[in-house]
């Protein structure tokens, strides 16, 4: 039985209950009694009480069923050394998972003459549109037949528990309906429940990002000094070779942190005054007509993947500048196809949407009554504009500015193709230089293994890079709380 067919049945019990109990409320009003709760609360009082139970153990049941096939899995896999272990067995796993949902679709009489071999099987599971990334070996057939049999037994046990508790739910629920019965307060108190639970949910997805981090920053940190890597000048993460005495490179973040600001810096310069000016045009100058048209066109450009302005800085913006450069110095393209302008001006581009449309929406929330006492002070528009819209509407545009900083910050794809991957450290702007993120995803690219310097050093620029961007929300949003104005 599957998960969707248990959780159907669940729903249908559970809606029966909800008009059960909603008619049994509505037969039993009357008389000198005053109902506690309108008839559709005990209705769903008793959905609650007949679905809650049933989906949650659904959750637990599923999650458990999960662990205990991958650990019946291991118990058969061959045994490894401590070195591949981890390695081996992820892709064993994955393997016998692949082959057990191939072993699913095929027929009875096809299970009942199920080849031995893999290499029998292949060809067979390939009829059933079962593609496997990598070969497979003999053994692997009987742990995926085991695999399914268990899938099947606990599918069948946690559907006919989970329906019971449906059932049991919904009989519960029905014995409490009577007229002084508190369901508005037992519906309110559940539904109180999701939305904490809910909002703890991105609390705790936090904490697990931070803690994940963590751990594998201070394995790293027992390998390499945290004065070297935090003020380290060269970034050269390099594999120990035969006969280099076990040297792991220099983890220097100076070079990476010097790019991530300098592009993001660009970037800015680039996307406040454009967006700055264009939200000011939009809110203050901008007809209706006007502004219903400009503003989702302008829009459009942040709904743009960023690896799409990644090509556009490779193929136009890129090479635009090398030529110009050339031609400007008689031959010498001074500016190279990927620097730090190259970024900065396409991030710049990505940014301006952000930008105006945070400043456009403070600039806008400022009261009209200011601008008519400026205006009937004798105040022209522009006057108007600059001495009191821009000084009400300040402090939340500093915060959005400061906002958009942290995200240009966290930007990848636009460094990879336009400002390259050489951690350099210098303050010409039209050189290559490179960020925080794209060593992240170089350090993790390839089939590494998470116990050597190398690939740990991820974690602790990930780990630095998270409370960079903590600080500047922080602070962006302290600047929005000390200097807002409130107004009635």
């Amino acid at each position: 039985m599957s998960i969707f067919m248990v959780l159907v049945i669940v729903m249908a019990i559970a809606t029966a209950g909800y008009f059960i109990g909603r008619q049994r409320a509505v037969s039993k009003e009357g008389g000198n009694v005053k109902p506690h709760s309108l008839p559709h609360y005990h209705g769903w009082w008793v959905f609650l009480a007949s679905a809650l139970p049933a989906v949650l153990f659904i959750a637990v049941w599923a999650a458990a069923t999960g662990v205990y096939l991958e650990r019946s899995a291991i118990a058969e896999l061959p045994t490894r050394t401590a070195d591949t272990v981890i390695a081996s067995q992820s892709l064993e796993l994955g393997m016998v998972s692949g082959i057990a949902r191939g072993l699913d679709r095929l027929s009875d009489a096809e299970r009942a003459n199920l080849p031995q071999t893999f290499a029998e099987l292949q060809p067979l599971l390939a009829s059933k549109g079962v593609a496997l990334a990598t070969e497979g070996q003999d053994y692997m057939i009987p742990i995926a037949v085991e695999w399914n049999r268990n899938t099947a037994w606990a599918s069948s046990v946690g559907g006919i528990v989970a329906i019971v508790l449906a059932l049991a739910g919904a009989v519960f629920g029905l014995s409490g309906v009577n007229v002084r019965a508190r369901a508005r307060n037992n519906v309110e108190r559940i539904i109180l429940g999701a939305l904490i639970a809910a909002s703890g949910i991105a609390i705790l997805t936090t904490i697990g990002i931070i803690l994940s981090m963590l751990f594998q920053t201070i394995t790293f940190f027992q390998s390499v000094s945290p004065s070297t890597f935090f003020f380290g000048t060269v970034w050269d993460p390099r594999f120990a070779a035969a006969g280099s005495g076990g040297s792991q490179g220099q983890f220097g973040l100076v070079p990476l942190l010097a790019g991530t600001l300098y592009i993001a810096f660009v970037a800015m310069l680039f996307a406040v005054p454009v967006g700055l000016f264009a939200a000011i045009y939009m809110a203050e100058y901008a007809s209706r007509s006007v502004r219903s048209v400009v503003k989702p066109l302008l829009e459009v450009l942040a709904g743009i993947p960023t690896i799409v302005y990644g090509f556009f800085a490779l193929v136009t913006v890129g090479p635009f500048l090398r030529d110009l450069s050339a031609a400007l110095s008689g031959g010498y393209a001074f500016i190279q196809a990927q620097s730090v302008l190259t970024a900065g001006i396409v991030m710049g581009v990505m940014l301006i949407p952000f930008v105006s449309s945070l400043s456009d929406d403070i600039i806008t929330a400022v009261p009209g009554s200011l601008r008519d006492g400026s205006l009937g002070l004798g105040s022209t528009k522009s006057e108007t504009i600059r001495r009191v819209v821009l000084p009400a509407a300040l402090p939340g545009i500093v915060g959005a500015l400061l906002l958009t900083a942290s995200r240009a910050i966290g930007e990848t794809m636009i460094v990879v193709l336009a400002a390259g991957v050489a951690a350099n450290l210098n303050i010409n702007p039209f050189e290559a230089m490179t960020t925080i993120t794209v060593k992240i995803v170089n350090q993790l690219t390839g089939d590494l293994e998470f116990n050597s310097p190398q690939t740990l050093v991820a974690f602790a620029l990930g780990l630095t890079l998270f409370f960079i961007t903590l600080a500047m929300n922080i602070f962006a949003l302290y600047i929005v709380r000390k200097y807002r104005e409130q107004y009635e």
